[in-house]
């Protein structure tokens, strides 16, 4: 097979002119007008505004091709676009080859009878999808949201947030977003290998492997399957090809299975397919991987209604994550660093799940890769979000047809693959509804059409091992339309945020799976600096609002902020405080939903990622820099969890250890109470055993006794819970919010020692200091914790390692230490370091 790489170096025109720039497959206009310095960056300041015309005009991407005898010698050669974003007219030495309108589709076309010898020329060209959705508007209206700032987008197959979100810019794009190939070959190639697992009740898996091959004629072929573990041979089998098509099994006696984080190993065979012709000639050869497992939804009738929990390997476990957006606008920028980042980053906020949003992307191969390594399971939706689609048109519903079952049998083997979801927020934003309806809703029998019939149809025929679920959220017992049911389907929870209940609300909850909540925050000092000026910064500039793309919300940050925490002095401390806030906010969701496992047994909040530098509910911002939120992530998502249940009212305390492990928790829960000063008032142990998979209130404390001597204001609670001297979980229980609190400066010390590669700060206080951030100025690190509540006489050490070379002394003079009594006092933390020769 002759295989030729059409990436890299092509020229960018647009339609209407003649000049070219340079540009880059994959990428899109608007990455390669910026690299040509035609534009300016759309991430700073307001310049997104000055490049609404780009997403309103037609291009054109060209590029020659030396084709020679090697490769026109094939009977077929194939043109391979791996994705074209979207109205997209293909020409080949000036003749129309074909048109294409999904984004998220690859497309292939022969192209044998168009090329010549020597120099050929392929263009590619792109029509205004801003033109083409306001065409069809005009036609026949359908809802949008009004965070789409492009009405009608539902019309078109192509990344939904592209428009704008309210977490997102409007950067319109078009381009040849994935790779590009041209490939020869005279007898056969391998088109799949499905791999499907048969699990017994012994523990043994068979594996069955079916292979199709497209072929020039009917030639004598046969397929060759080889499985190793780990370098080491398991197994081999082959079969004879028939029609293009092949099936073999292979019996495991003794299978190394697959387990999401923290439950197991992530065991990943690797499974080599052959094809060779009866001679023995090589025509086509795949590699990939596979994990096996059982990964099953379970939905099961009881008191409280319907369950709706995942099980792995018949082991329930508690979804543990947060929802993925796309990693940047302009898709071609995310490398496998910038993936590996992301995902790295929430395993290491013991995550198990993460939902890919359905008004992005399907994504990249080396996303599920990675989740597949890491142990993180895919919550899958199909790329619908948020609008009315055009399921009454039959041409519309064959083209998504299309795009589901690519889109199922490319991801179909990756052992990371949880739900094929249809769906984000349709039924709950009352885009469907049965009747006229002249703001351009679906009807109720066009939505079945295409999320309860066409969609399920192709996961039970191409993935029958996985569920499928209509739409995110979904009630599926009773009316449909009541979404958010405590007792059946998922939720999408907003009345903290949207609804400006307070953080408590969430201990009203006891919903069955929580697939979204959230809370925003700003982005670090840094990553404001990044797309502002010095007299941007304050929260209620112009850019400041620009990067701010939720209706109200930072009016709503401010809002919470008065009520939680005394006002912070300078913009600077109001960005820490908002992502301690948020981080605050999240955990009281959920630290109550793990509490009532088996009730809830899932929570995966609103968002990991963000696209662009923007104030969002992201717990990573847009320059890929940990929040707050995510390292209080790590603490709330912990295995075993330690939790306190504060009340005021009758001064008590419960106290909940929650298991997530596969292993029994034995140990003790350690309840220290202090004054704000720092003085001991009781120490409580409590022994604690807490099942695999479970949730105990394990003690109940009266401190009513504290409360009268010293009231609520001034009592802390300090958790910690311990295992074969090891401390497992910590954590912090206050009766008042930290406005409320009178606070002493809290002396925090800090110890400096060179590690070589990296520094061990070791941090000491004679009295209690709230959420203690480290930070280096004018330099990124990676910090082993951050954001930490410490309890006075008690070390703490976190590994700081900057992003540049520092020695001790640079390192010790960029370090700042602050915690929210310095965000109102306007002092910095003062640094106690050793001397430094």
């Amino acid at each position: 097979m002759k295989i030729i790489d059409l990436n890299g170096d092509w020229a960018l025109r647009r339609r209407d002119q003649k000049k070219t720039v340079p540009a880059t497959v994959p990428g899109c206009v608007h990455t390669d007008l910026m690299a040509a310095d035609q534009i300016k960056d759309p991430f700073v300041r307001d310049h997104e505004e000055e490049l609404m015309w780009i997403g309103e005009s037609d291009w054109v991407y060209s590029r020659t091709l030396e084709a020679d005898a090697e490769l026109l010698d094939n009977n077929r050669i194939i043109l391979r676009f791996e994705g074209l974003d979207t109205l997209a007219d293909i020409f080949v030495n000036g003749t129309k080859v074909a048109s294409t309108d999904n984004m998220f589709r690859p497309y292939e076309f022969d192209v044998k009878d168009r090329l010549k010898r020597g120099e050929n020329v392929i263009e590619v060209f792109f029509s205004s999808p801003v033109k083409y959705v306001r065409k069809k508007m005009a036609e026949r209206r359908i809802l949008a949201q009004s965070f789409n700032k492009v009405p009608g987008v539902g019309y078109l197959r192509k990344e939904q947030c592209n428009f704008g979100w309210d977490w997102g810019p409007k950067c319109v794009t078009a381009g040849i977003w994935r790779p590009v190939r041209m490939f020869g070959y005279n007898t056969a190639r391998l088109t799949d290998v499905c791999v499907q697992q048969d699990h017994g009740p012994d523990g043994k898996v068979k594996l069955s492997l079916n292979v199709e091959v497209d072929t020039v004629g009917t030639p004598s072929l046969a397929a060759d399957f080889s499985l190793t573990f780990r370098g080491r041979s398991v197994a081999d089998a082959s079969c004879v090809l028939e029609h293009g098509r092949g099936r073999a099994e292979i019996p495991l006696e003794d299978p190394e299975l697959w387990w999401p984080n923290g439950l197991g190993d992530q065991n990943l065979y690797d499974l080599e397919t052959t094809i060779r012709t009866d001679d023995g000639a090589l025509m086509d050869s795949n590699h990939q991987r596979a994990g096996l497992r059982t990964l099953e939804l379970v939905r099961d009738f009881d008191e409280d209604g319907q369950s709706f929990y995942f099980r792995v390997n018949g082991v329930p476990f508690y979804a543990k994550g947060a929802n993925w957006i796309p990693g940047d606008v302009f898709q071609a920028r995310m490398t496998e660093q910038r993936y590996r980042h992301l995902l790295e980053s929430a395993r290491s906020a013991n995550m198990n799940m993460v939902r890919v949003w359905g008004g992005g992307i399907y994504e990249e191969d080396v996303f599920y890769d990675a989740c597949d390594e890491l142990g993180l399971c895919v919550w899958q939706d199909f790329m619908f979000a948020c609008a009315a689609y055009p399921a009454f048109d039959d041409e519309f519903l064959e083209n998504v047809r299309s795009e589901a079952r690519e889109n199922v049998k490319r991801l179909r083997n990756h052992p990371c693959l949880a739900l094929w979801c249809g769906n984000n927020e349709l039924e709950q934003l009352r885009a469907v509804k049965d009747g006229a309806d002249d703001e351009g809703r679906m009807n109720w029998k066009d939505y079945a059409r295409l999320f309860d019939q066409l969609l399920p149809d192709t996961v039970e025929e191409l993935h029958p091992e996985c569920a499928y679920w209509p739409s995110s959220e979904h009630t599926p017992v009773g009316d449909r339309t009541h979404t958010s049911h405590p007792d059946f389907g998922d939720a999408h929870l907003w009345n903290v945020w949207h609804g400006k209940e307070p953080f408590e609300w969430y201990r009203s909850s006891y919903h069955r799976f929580c697939s979204e909540f959230g809370f925003q925050s700003f982005p670090e000092p840094k990553t404001v600096a990044e797309f502002t000026c010095p007299e941007d910064r304050n929260p209620t500039s112009p850019i400041m609002e620009k990067h701010q793309r939720c209706r109200e919300g930072n009016e709503k940050i401010i809002h919470y902020m008065l009520k939680w925490f005394r006002f912070p002095i300078g913009f600077e401390n109001m960005i820490w405080l908002s992502q301690i806030q948020q981080g605050l906010a999240i955990k009281y969701a959920v630290e109550h939903w793990r509490r009532n496992m088996h009730r809830c047994m899932g929570a995966l909040y609103w968002q990991l990622n963000d696209c662009w530098p923007v104030a969002s509910w992201a717990s990573i911002d847009g320059s890929g820099r940990w929040k707050a939120l995510h390292y209080l992530a790590r603490r709330f998502f912990a295995p075993v969890l330690v939790s306190g249940v504060e009340n005021p009212q009758d001064g008590t305390v419960a106290v909940h250890v929650s298991n997530d492990r596969s292993r029994k928790f034995s140990g003790n829960a350690v309840a220290t109470v202090t004054t704000v000063d720092g003085q001991q008032l009781e120490e409580h142990h409590i022994e604690a055993a807490v099942r695999p998979g479970t949730s105990a209130h394990v003690a109940t404390l009266d401190l009513s006794g504290c409360l009268k001597e010293f009231s609520a204001g001034r009592i802390m609670v300090w958790l910690s819970l311990q295992e074969d001297g090891e401390t497992l979980s910590t954590n912090f229980v206050h009766f008042v919010k930290p406005k409320h609190m009178d606070l002493a400066e809290p002396g925090i010390r800090a110890e400096v020692q060179d590690l070589e590669d990296s520094f061990l700060v070791t941090l000491e206080t004679s009295k209690p200091a709230l959420w203690v951030w480290l930070e280096l100025r004018e330099c990124d690190a990676e910090f082993s914790d951050n954001f930490i509540c410490l309890p006075p006489g008690e070390p703490v050490r976190i590994a700081v390692r900057p992003q540049v070379q520092l020695g001790k002394k640079p390192f010790a003079e960029a370090l700042r230490c602050r915690s929210i009594y310095h965000t109102y006092n306007g002092h910095t933390a003062q640094k106690h370091l050793p001397d430094i020769a």
